[in-house]
């Protein structure tokens, strides 16, 4: 069983497996605590891997990134993310799927995607000529290495992206916001705020930037707003606090990096974010780019609007939608169809058998499945989806092999079902004795 299931185990389980990469290989494990010190301060060509440890593509690529980091030793540094254990810094650079490799140069806050072959023959070629455009932007005047200042250099980012808070504006500014904040309690003659300065600095802009907004860095200087100091307790600096809406503030306990300050945004972002849209197959295109794009697609097929009318449907949605906010970090589509609307559907699944409603998790690349056995209730799809989380359900082949066919239906209404009624009935080609007449 297993060695069954370990043939779903690149997009449809995530398994707790040790990294694939060891001290004694020439690639740098990189984290979000040795991120910023490692990549973003260095004036060395990076190429970074970002991936999970039970990706088949991943183990796939492993030995090819040693060749390649081994052969490019003390030219450009190869280094390697397992972002299934760090999501956030994943996040930060809008990895979607593994393995990713992006190409940190000249521009280190906006690194480029490596588009090349996974041989170490392809990597060691993109990597020199990417270090070749690296060297002429340097004999350009262009300069090289982190965008980010260092803690002994200043000018880390942009300081208009921090914003200023007082006694006068901080409520209006934080308080009310619909945003979430992060702020930094100072005083200016505290030498580890100064420290801290440029890594806030930076780490606010680049929050700007990958949040769109969504959360904010602000800084108070307590020295001055002595009342604001003392309505949250500050006793030393620098305290940072973390607010929500309508929520007593959190004190924040991670590293002082740019890096560290950086994936604790993204996770306020990522927890905030809406969940993904619900969506009815009503055409091939629907089930197609959401089945492709996600790593899983989660398809239930619920009884016919007869059986249930809308408020018993309406209650099977909102259990959908319940479980997709539950899940929303996760690289996963959400789809619904009715019984009998997808018939060739159903049959791939096997679901017919099973009764409605059904469900089932499909991973398109390798055309796996699994079924929920249980009970279609929140309880029941969590216990399915923790289950596939870990290994532990039971798949199949997609009838065919490949994604059947749609039909083209109209979306649902939203009201109850009509019987049909005996004028919508048409017998005319019915062959009736005149006894059953």
């Amino acid at each position: 069983m297993r060695a069954f299931l370990g043939v779903l185990a690149c997009s449809l389980t995530v398994l707790s497996v040790h990294g694939l990469y060891s001290a004694s290989d020439d690639v740098v494990e990189l984290n979000p605590s040795n991120f910023n010190r490692e990549v973003m301060q260095s004036d060395s060509l990076w190429l970074v891997e970002f991936y999970a440890p039970w990706c088949g593509h991943c183990k796939n690529l492993t030995p090819e990134w040693k060749k390649a980091a081994t052969a490019l030793k003390g030219i450009v540094k190869v280094g390697a993310v397992d972002a299934d254990q760090h999501n956030s810094l994943g996040g930060q650079y809008g990895v979607r799927g593994f393995p990713t490799i992006k190409i940190f140069g000249a521009n280190k806050h906006k690194p480029e995607d490596y588009q090349g072959g996974r041989s170490s023959p392809a990597i060691v070629d993109a990597a020199l000529n990417a270090l070749r455009s690296l060297v002429k932007d340097r004999l350009g005047g262009k300069t090289g290495g982190s965008d980010y200042g260092r803690q002994s250099g200043g000018g880390a980012g942009n300081k208009k992206d921090v914003v200023e808070l007082t006694d006068d504006n901080f409520d209006s500014t934080v308080l009310d916001s619909d945003d979430f904040w992060m702020v930094e309690f100072f005083a200016p003659w505290c030498g580890h705020c100064k420290n801290l300065e440029p890594e806030w600095t930076a780490a606010a802009t680049e929050v700007q930037e990958q949040t769109k907004g969504k959360v904010k860095l602000g800084a108070v200087d307590a020295t001055v707003h002595q009342g604001l100091a003392s309505r949250y307790g500050i006793r030393g600096f620098p305290t940072i606090k973390v607010f929500r809406k309508g929520e007593e503030p959190e004190d924040y306990q991670g590293g002082r990096t740019r890096s560290d300050i950086v994936a604790r945004a993204m996770d306020l972002y990522s927890d905030n974010i809406p969940p993904p849209e619900l969506q009815e197959i009503l055409n091939e295109d629907i089930l197609k780019k959401t089945c492709e794009d996600y790593q899983l697609c989660i398809i239930s097929v619920l009884p016919h609007i007869l059986d249930t009318g809308a408020s018993g449907r309406n209650s099977y949605l909102e259990v959908m939608r319940t479980m997709a906010e539950k899940y929303k970090k996760k690289m996963w589509g959400w789809l619904w169809t009715e019984a009998g609307a997808q018939m060739e559907l159903e049959s791939s699944l096997g679901i017919g058998g099973f009764g409605y409603p059904a469900m089932a998790a499909i991973n398109a690349r390798k055309m796996k499945f699994a079924l929920l056995r249980g009970s279609f209730s929140e309880t029941g799809i969590h216990e399915f989806l923790r289950e596939l989380s870990v290994g532990r359900g039971s798949t199949a082949t997609v009838g065919g092999g490949a994604l059947p066919k749609i039909n083209t239906v109209e979306p649902w209404d939203g009201n109850d079902g009509v019987l049909p009624t005996e004028d919508d009935i048409d017998l005319t080609d019915v062959d009736l004795e005149k006894d059953e007449l």
